[in-house]
């Protein structure tokens, strides 16, 4: 896994600012160790454009469609999981079938909205996690996910 975990701060590569937002995603997706391609750079701008947001491979190829960007599922998929291992994005499972990526990868907790399939940010200081477990032997813990799921209430 690159990005906190080999000690690198790939996500600093967000910060490069020379005034010109295409210059400066191909210049992060190269800090992340990624090739500025055509498809990677048109799914990146679609990403990363609106400021940080968590969205579904779906959502993301439902964009580029609107947008004509010519490219399938497969690729949107493979992109997102490529962006991730860079340490670009961060992955949240949220149900067995459905994962979100975060365009904000540091370390930070999530409200699921059930009905409207949708996360939000918790506040930094929400919520604390003690007593996670040892791991087994020759492991170590990567990240702990906290994701709280919201239900509106039935009247009564």
């Amino acid at each position: 896994m690159h990005g906190q975990a080999d000690g690198m701060d790939r996500p600093a590569a967000r910060a490069v600012s020379d005034g010109c937002p295409f210059h400066n995603l191909r210049e992060m997706l190269r800090g992340a160790g990624l090739r500025p391609t055509r498809q990677r750079m048109s799914l990146g701008w679609l990403l990363f454009a609106k400021g940080d947001r968590h969205v579904s491979a779906e959502m993301l190829y439902e964009e580029a469609t609107r947008a004509r960007v010519p490219v399938s599922l497969a690729t949107v998929y493979n992109t997102l999981h490529q962006f991730t291992q860079a340490g670009l994005l961060r992955q949240l499972p949220v149900d067995g079938s459905k994962a979100f990526f975060d365009t904000n990868p540091s370390e930070h907790h999530h409200f699921f909205v059930e009905d409207e399939e949708r996360l939000v940010d918790l506040p930094g200081d929400a919520i604390s996690v003690g007593n996670v477990p040892e791991p087994p032997d020759g492991m170590e813990i990567s990240r702990v996910d906290v994701i709280v799921r919201l239900r509106r209430k039935t009247r009564s």
